[in-house]
C-alpha cells in the first residue's frame, strides 16, 4: 500500500478510528446512564452490545480484507460507523440508540480489521502500530478534557466518534481497491503453529476482560465512590491516556530486548495490581494512581502481545483472530463490570478481576517462552535496526484496542 521507508498514514488514521469508540466506553456508558432512562447495567449491557458486534466484524473478516479489498471495506465500515454512532447521538429512544451502537460497532470492527490486515503487510508494522496508539490515545485524551464542558446527554461522546470516521473517510482513496496477488496465494493456506495461536487467542478474552471491566466502569467508581466531579474525572482519564502515549513510545524503545515473556507475564501481574488499586480507590491520588499507571502498564504489555501474535503468522492472520477473540472480552467488559459492582461494590469486584488476570498470566507467559524460541520470520527481521512486530487489533479500548487501555 505504500512505499518501504513511507508511512502509511491511511491505516494510521484508520487505526484511529476503529478504536475510538473502545477508548471513550467510560464516557459513553456513564453517559447512557445519566442521559437516559437506564441503569447502570443496563448502560454496561449497550456498552458491551457494542463492543461484541466490533469482534464479531473482526471475526468474520479476518480472512476476506485481501478478497474484498480493504478500500471498499475500509469505506463500508467507516460509513456503518458515521450512520450507527451519528444516529445515536441524534436520538433519545433506547431501541434507536442500541441500534445506532450496534451498527457503529459493527463499523468500528470492520475499519480495525482493514488496519490490521493493512498494517501486517507493511515493512516496519510495529512502528505503524505505535504511530496508531500514540494517535488514537491522544485524540481520546483531547475528547476527555472537552466532553465534559460540552453539556450532558449520551450524544456527545457518540458524536465525536461518527464525526471521526467521516474526517478519515477521504485517505481511503489511498488504499488499495483490489486484491494484492502475492498475499491472496498465502492467505489462504493453512494457519501456521495452530497451537500456540489457539491458546493465545483462548487466553485473550480473558486477559481483556478484567481489564474492560474496570475500565467500563472507571468513571463510575471516581464519580460515586471517590466523589470526584465530572471535569476531575476526565481530566485523570486524559493524564493516563498522556500516560499510555508514554508507554507506547517506553514499549517501541526497549524492542525485543526484554524478549516476549517478561514483559507480558511481570507486566501482566502489574496491571492486576493496578485493577486492585483504582478499585479501592476513594479520594483523587488513590484513583489517579490506579487508572495512570494501568494506562501506562496496557500499551506496553499489548505491545509485545501484539510482537506474539504476528510471530506466529506473518500474513496477520493470527493477528487480527487473537485481537477479534480479546474483542470479545473487551464486549463483556462493561457488563461483568457492571454486575460485578452492583453484586459486591467496587472494592471487591477489583480483587476477583485481579485474581483472573494473575491466572491468565501463566499460559500467556508460556506462549511467549516457546515462541522466542524460534527463529525470526521474515515479516520480524529488523529494518533500519530497529525490532520489526506485525500488529494485531488490540482488545479495549483496543487500547484495547488499546482500549484505555480493547
Amino acid at each position: 500500500m505504500s512505499a518501504p521507508r513511507t508511512l502509511p498514514w491511511p491505516l494510521v488514521a484508520l487505526f484511529t478510528a476503529g478504536y475510538l469508540a473502545p477508548y471513550l466506553l467510560p464516557t459513553t456508558v456513564g453517559r447512557l446512564d445519566s442521559g437516559l432512562p437506564l441503569t447502570a447495567t443496563q448502560a454496561g449491557a449497550i456498552g458491551s452490545a457494542l463492543l461484541l458486534s466490533s469482534a464479531t466484524a473482526g471475526f468474520l473478516l479476518a480472512s476476506r480484507v485481501d478478497r474484498t479489498g480493504p478500500r471498499a471495506l475500509a469505506r463500508t465500515g467507516l460509513a456503518l460507523a458515521a450512520l450507527g454512532y451519528g444516529g445515536a447521538a441524534l436520538t433519545g429512544s433506547v431501541p434507536a440508540v442500541v441500534a445506532g451502537a450496534v451498527v457503529g460497532g459493527f463499523g468500528s470492527g470492520t475499519v480495525t480489521a482493514v488496519a490490521a490486515s493493512g498494517i501486517a503487510g507493511q515493512r516496519d508494522p510495529h512502528r505503524v502500530t505505535t504511530l496508531g496508539l500514540l494517535g488514537v490515545s491522544a485524540l481520546a485524551g483531547a475528547l476527555y478534557l472537552t466532553i465534559p464542558h460540552l453539556g450532558p446527554g449520551h450524544g456527545f461522546p457518540l458524536a465525536a466518534i461518527a464525526l471521526t470516521a467521516l474526517a478519515v473517510w477521504p485517505l481511503t482513496g489511498r488504499l488499495s481497491g483490489r486484491t494484492a496477488p502475492a498475499r491472496t496465494a498465502v492467505a489462504h493456506g493453512r494457519l501456521p503453529h495452530p497451537g500456540a495461536g489457539l491458546l493465545l487467542a483462548a487466553m485473550m478474552p480473558f486477559w481483556s476482560l478484567p481489564q474492560n471491566s474496570l475500565w467500563g466502569v472507571s468513571g463510575r467508581i471516581g464519580l460515586d465512590q471517590a466523589r470526584l466531579s465530572e471535569v476531575t474525572v476526565g481530566a485523570v482519564f486524559a493524564v493516563a491516556l498522556g500516560a499510555g502515549l508514554v508507554g507506547v513510545v517506553g514499549a517501541g524503545t526497549l524492542g525485543q530486548r526484554l524478549g516476549r515473556a517478561v514483559p507480558i507475564g511481570a507486566g501482566t501481574v502489574l496491571i492486576a495490581g493496578c485493577i486492585a488499586l483504582s478499585a479501592s480507590a476513594r479520594d483523587l491520588p488513590a484513583f489517579a494512581a490506579g487508572e495512570i499507571s494501568w494506562n501506562l502498564l496496557y500499551p506496553i504489555v499489548l505491545s509485545y502481545v501484539i510482537g506474539l501474535a504476528a510471530s506466529l503468522d506473518p500474513r496477520g492472520r493470527w493477528a487480527v483472530l487473537v485481537g477479534s477473540a480479546s474483542s470479545l472480552g473487551t464486549a463483556a467488559g462493561p457488563l461483568t463490570g457492571s454486575v460485578l459492582a452492583a453484586g459486591a461494590g467496587f472494592p471487591a469486584m477489583g480483587g476477583m478481576l485481579g485474581a483472573g488476570l494473575l491466572l491468565v498470566a501463566v499460559p500467556m507467559t508460556a506462549v511467549a517462552l516457546r515462541a522466542g524460541r524460534r527463529p525470526l520470520t521474515v515479516m520480524e527481521l529488523p529494518v533500519v535496526r530497529v525490532p520489526v512486530e506485525t500488529p494485531v487489533v488490540p482488545a479495549r479500548r483496543g487500547y484495547e484496542t488499546a482500549s484505555p487501555n480493547t
